[in-house]
This record gives C-alpha cells, sequence and structure tokens, in this order.
C-alpha cells in the first residue's frame, strides 16, 4: 500500500478492512476490565451502516456533522462513516462550555450532532436552544430519548460514497485564538494521509509486528485524530481506555507497543517514579539511581568503563526491564506531542530504557511537523522534518512550514487565515533553529498562546479580558504554560479597597464562563500596574509578556510548588 496513491482517509480504511478482514481491530475497556472487541469487518458494516443513514438524512458532501464523545470505537466509525460521504467532521472536546458549543454552532452550522451520552448531549441542547439553532438529526452512542440510538441503526440500501478527493476538507478542528475567539482549522484528506505516511514510517523502524495502541487522548485533539489514521494505516489493534483513573491498569492489561501521550502524561511518571523511591530501601535507592546515572551517560553517548558496561547489562536486567514490564512488557517507545517535554524528564525516562520521542506540531499542521527517530533521539530537540513538509527559519526566527500538511484554512475567517499562510509558508509563531543533522529545536514562542503541560492552547487575553470586565480588577496576566493549570496576577482598581473573599469570588464566577482547561487555580494581587514607563506595557497598550514574566519569575514560580 502506497499511502501517496491514496485519494483520502476513508479508502486508506478500506483498504485496510479488506486485508484484515475477521481480525480484532477496535476494542473496549470496561469498568470490570473486561474487553470487547470489533473486527475490521464489523467496524467497515456500521461505517457503512451510519453513512448510510447520514444520506437518507440529505447530508451532502461539505455539510458539517459534529462529534461529542470520549473516546470509545463509535467515535472512529463515525468518523469514517462522516468521510465516507465527503462530508466534514468537527470533532468537539467533552470538556466545553454552553458557551463553546454556543459559538461552534454558530460558526460552523452544523447539520447533525453524534454525542455519546445524556450529560453532554444535555448542554449541547442548551446551546442550541439558546441561539435558536436546530440540528436535523441526533445520533446517540448511550440510548437516549429523542435520538437514533446508534447501535439501532441499519444498514438497509445500497452503499454510498462520494470519494473525496486529497484536497477535500476532512474536518474542523476548533483551536484558541490569541484574540479569544476558537478558530475551525479546516484539515484536508491530503494532509492527514501525508502526515500518516510519516508516521506510520517511523513506527516501523521501532519493527513491531501486530502493533497494539492504546488510546486514551480526546479524540478532539488533532494529534490523537491523526494517530487513530496512523493505526489504521499500520493494521493495529486499537484498545480505548476513556476513564482516566484506570489508565495504568490499562496500560498493563493490553501491554501496548506505542504509548501517544501529551507532556503532562510524562511528568506525572516522572513524579509518580521519584516518590515510589523515595519510600524504597537503600539497597533499591542505590540501584535506581545508578541505572539513572550510567543510564544518562550512555545516552548522551559518553565513554563508559568496562566495569560501568558490565554494571549497567546487569541493570537492564534488574532494573529496565522490570519497569518495561510495568507497562505490560511490550513498550517500544513512548511518543510525546502537543506541547514542550521537560528536557530532564525525557533524559530520565530515555535512561530507564523507556524511549521517548519528542515531536512537534500545530493543529494547523495536521498536526505533526517533525519527531525524533529511535535510533537516534536528541532530547533537547522535537527530531527530524516530516518528508511530507519542508521548514524553514525566516530572518526573525520564526519557524515556517510548506506542505500538503497545510491547513486549507481558518473556516469562516478569511483574514485569521491571511495573516499566518503567506506564499503557501504557515507561520508556526514559534521561534527555532535546525541542526546540522536536520533536527529541528523550539527557542521561543512568539505567539501569546499558552500551551499547557497537557497540550491544551489556551488563548491568555480571552481569560485576562474576562477578568478586567468586574470592576474590581484593572489589569491582569495569566501564565501556564507548560504548567498541569493556569495562575494569575492581579493589579486592583486604586478605588477598590482590597478583600481578598471578593476577589476570591470573582475568579471563582469568572472560572464559570471558561471551559475546565482554562480556569484559574491560584492567584496573586501585585501592587505595581503595567504602565509603558516600567515597560510591561507596549506602546499600544498590549502587555509585554515575557517582561512580566520576568519581573515576577519567583511569584510565578512558588504558584506551582505548593
Amino acid at each position: 500500500m502506497n499511502i501517496k496513491d491514496l485519494n483520502n482517509l476513508y479508502e486508506l480504511f478500506c483498504l485496510q478492512s479488506k486485508k484484515y478482514k475477521n481480525t480484532d481491530f477496535l476494542h473496549s475497556i470496561r469498568k470490570n476490565k473486561s474487553i470487547e472487541s470489533l473486527s475490521w469487518y464489523n467496524v467497515n458494516k456500521k461505517t457503512e451502516s451510519i453513512a448510510n443513514f447520514l444520506f437518507k438524512k440529505g447530508v451532502k458532501r461539505g455539510d458539517r456533522i459534529m462529534l461529542v464523545s470520549e473516546g470509545r470505537p463509535e467515535w472512529m466509525i463515525s468518523d469514517l462513516a462522516i468521510i465516507k460521504i465527503g462530508a466534514i467532521t468537527v470533532p468537539n472536546y467533552t470538556t466545553y462550555t454552553q458557551k463553546d458549543f454556543e459559538f461552534v454552532l454558530k460558526d460552523c452550522q452544523p447539520k447533525g450532532l453524534i454525542v455519546s451520552n445524556d450529560k453532554l448531549y444535555k448542554v449541547i441542547l442548551n446551546a442550541s436552544k439558546k441561539i435558536n439553532f436546530n440540528f436535523e438529526f441526533v445520533i446517540s452512542f448511550d440510548q437516549l430519548n429523542n435520538t437514533e440510538y446508534f447501535k439501532e441503526i441499519e444498514n438497509n440500501q445500497e452503499q454510498v460514497s462520494y470519494n473525496p478527493s486529497r484536497k477535500d476538507p476532512a474536518c474542523i478542528i476548533y483551536t484558541s485564538g490569541t484574540q479569544g475567539n476558537p478558530k475551525g482549522v479546516i484539515l484536508s484528506h491530503g494532509g492527514i494521509l501525508a502526515n500518516c505516511e510519516d508516521a506510520k514510517y517511523l513506527v516501523e523502524k521501532l519493527q513491531i509486528k501486530n502493533p497494539r495502541f492504546l488510546t486514551w487522548l480526546p479524540l478532539s485533539h488533532s494529534y490523537e485524530h491523526t494517530v487513530q489514521f496512523v493505526q489504521i494505516s499500520l493494521g493495529a489493534k486499537v484498545y480505548y481506555s476513556p476513564i482516566i483513573e484506570q489508565l495504568l491498569d490499562n496500560i498493563k492489561l493490553v501491554k501496548p507497543h506505542v504509548l501517544t501521550a501529551v507532556p503532562r502524561f510524562y511528568n506525572n511518571l516522572y513524579n509518580k517514579m521519584q516518590t515510589s523511591v523515595k519510600k524504597a530501601s537503600n539497597f533499591k535507592k542505590a540501584i535506581f539511581y545508578k541505572t539513572i546515572e550510567l543510564g544518562k551517560k550512555k545516552f548522551n553517548e559518553e565513554k563508559l568503563a568496562i566495569k560501568e558496561k558490565i554494571i549497567n547489562k546487569a541493570l537492564d536486567i534488574l532494573v529496565r526491564k522490570k519497569i518495561i514490564s510495568s507497562f505490560g512488557g511490550n513498550l517500544k517507545a513512548f511518543v510525546s506531542g502537543g506541547g514542550p517535554l521537560d528536557k530532564n524528564v525525557g533524559l530520565f525516562l530515555n535512561a530507564l530504557g523507556l524511549k521517548t520521542l519528542q515531536g512537534y506540531g500545530l493543529t494547523e499542521t495536521s498536526p505533526v511537523v517533525s519527531c525524533n527517530p529511535v535510533n537516534k533521539i536528541k532530547i533537547d530537540t522535537v527530531g527530524t522534518i516530516f518528508s511530507n513538509n519542508k521548514v524553514k527559519i525566516s530572518n526573525d526566527g520564526e519557524i515556517l512550514v510548506k506542505g500538503e500538511n497545510v491547513m486549507l484554512g481558518y473556516w469562516n475567517n478569511h483574514e485569521a487565515t491571511k495573516a499566518v499562510i503567506k506564499n503557501e509558508w504557515l507561520h508556526t509563531g514559534d521561534i527555532g533553529e535546525i541542526d546540522d543533522e536536520g533536527y529541528l529545536k523550539i527557542t521561543d514562542r512568539k505567539k501569546d498562546i499558552i500551551v499547557t503541560v497537557g497540550g491544551d492552547n489556551i488563548s491568555p487575553s480571552k481569560i485576562e479580558n474576562l477578568l478586567c470586565l468586574n470592576n474590581e480588577i484593572e489589569q491582569a496576566y495569566v501564565e501556564g504554560d507548560n504548567q498541569k493549570y493556569l495562575v494569575c496576577l492581579l493589579v486592583l482598581n486604586k478605588n477598590f479597597n482590597r478583600n481578598d473573599e471578593k476577589i476570591k469570588k470573582i475568579i471563582e464566577e469568572t472560572n464559570k464562563e471558561l471551559t475546565q482547561i482554562e480556569r484559574i487555580k491560584k492567584f496573586e494581587v501585585i501592587k505595581e500596574e503595567f504602565t509603558i514607563n516600567n515597560e510591561l506595557l507596549t506602546p499600544t497598550m498590549k502587555i509585554r509578556r515575557h517582561k512580566i514574566k520576568l519581573k515576577y519569575k519567583i511569584i510565578l514560580e512558588n504558584f506551582y510548588k505548593h
């Protein structure tokens, strides 16, 4: 199979479905750890049923269908059915507030809704009523009133397919904009296929037979959305783990070969291991720390003495093999994306034998631009550039990307599209450099977007503006880059007598207007106003984020120490 020759993502699935037929494909892990399986044949048949249902409901090429669900087999089946008939999937996060759904509904005007459960359906229904929007149909994964039940939709007519081209839109994925409103990123079939081609090659270098993946990240995220098509291209077995509390247990149960995750997962893993070893006996501590020490030396290609080589070989069996066994025993690589991976965390994991490959990309690039190859990992870089896109560094250091994987544009936002795509080059807003071996390194961020440790893109200005709608607050600065949660610095109105309880209440009320990932967890009131004179404001009255971050470095760091 040559991915370059394929017209669309559904064609990729069809080829693999014919190849693997009755082999198990998609798996649901239940709360009691039982596993329900679907073969490629079953998935294909159900996809045809849903596609035919959509066709009967009048869904045409280019129509949008909103898809809101946690990760489960029905998600992939629905996505495949939508693109089979040339329609466009609009995935939305399950953590969206009613206001978020209102914006998306108004912006992309979806013809229908596919939703998993009653709780989500009620929030979306309230949003649609608020703006007088009506869905022409609703499909639900759980059995709900006034919806078409997913399991009962049967295939009762001839097969239909519009056979989309590589240039046709496959999905619209909403991402935060610097001015607060989300932007709908239009990704093409060809863009995602190009990404799949390079990612497939990367995984094949791991030399895995019958690969197994555990999917737990939101499929509404462009990272995991594309990963599902990589899984299809590899003929992999896919296991869905929607309950985050069961993740580590499910990893042991599934025994995955590759685990894709955002930096938060690896940070938590690092902290958990460090805490665990502190409670161990002195002998176990010594062995563990020796494993890290020699593992780092070997990873950094430092010369090991003969005695160290012997000890390191023994530690492969005593420590590293046991650690890999705790992840099921088959693990060949962690893949980190969606945000910057802390260098120390990456070095620590690689030293323990957990090969951790950091990549880089944006929703606008379908999403991967580069990734570290398994045979030569450079932990302070985001790897070598994928063959299906070109990267160059502009005169001011900005990373520019060109290729089929670059988005078609922002939905209903021509001005925003023109601002970032110039002469076919996407201006990423990130500053970087390319070393002599072709590895890309991110050195700074040009755009005012917070990327959390979970890989979520958040517009700080949106939250700051909401806070400043309160008379008591004159100015606000929100921070949380590469962290688990957001914090803020507040400058109060001079006429307001400071009352911490009142401020706390304002924060709580503001949080109700925000999604879970956007909410403020901690705050500090500062006395000095942001002004042009103290260089904390630009001449156009915009806050200088890097200056504030530097000036209040200690306060900001202390937010995350407790």
